[in-house]
């Protein structure tokens, strides 16, 4: 069954990171066309280092945004450093939608929160289901292998001696 959690996250990750590296270019030339320096800052360098954070940046969620379309593709949870990757991408948001709740407001906040849903939701729904407990590897039934709708009770072989 396909969800379209990964679809969403995805498209949500790709429109985030072209946002994030457009307001950081957008405030890097804001700085070198103020030409103005901050407690004795390099404006060329504040400039420079804003420009290369917002492609820094943008380019980590980009990556993000590829592992959850991988995800919608293959219909199936992300694994190693895909998995590893987004939650990190879902602890950046806490922490963004932190700092936005005392800078910027609420709105912003409920952004970074839903994002943050979105890729908790997208790293359980793809979570691989658990077998019953009773289960037996290529039992095709799931019954752990009964006959007669009971568990046989069985010891484990003897050891042989050569």
């Amino acid at each position: 069954m396909r969800r379209p959690v990964a679809w969403i996250v995805a498209v949500v990750l790709f429109v985030e990171a072209f946002g994030i590296a457009a307001v950081n270019w957008f405030l890097g030339v804001v700085v070198d066309r103020q030409d103005m320096s901050l407690a004795g800052l390099d404006p060329d360098m504040m400039s420079v280092s804003s420009k290369v954070g917002g492609i820094v940046f943008g380019l980590y969620f980009a990556l993000c945004g590829l592992v959850a379309l991988l995800v919608a593709l293959r219909n199936r949870p992300p694994a190693g450093f895909g998995r590893i990757l987004l939650i990190s991408a879902a602890v950046v948001h806490a922490l963004l939608g932190a700092f936005a709740w005392g800078l910027l407001g609420p709105a912003e906040f409920v952004f970074m929160v839903v994002v943050l849903a979105l890729i908790v939701l997208l790293l359980m729904t793809y979570d691989s289901p658990q077998e019953p407990a009773d289960a037996v590897p290529g039992d095709p039934k799931g019954d752990g292998g009964a006959k007669g709708g009971a568990d046989p009770v069985t010891s484990p072989p003897a050891p042989t001696t050569p």
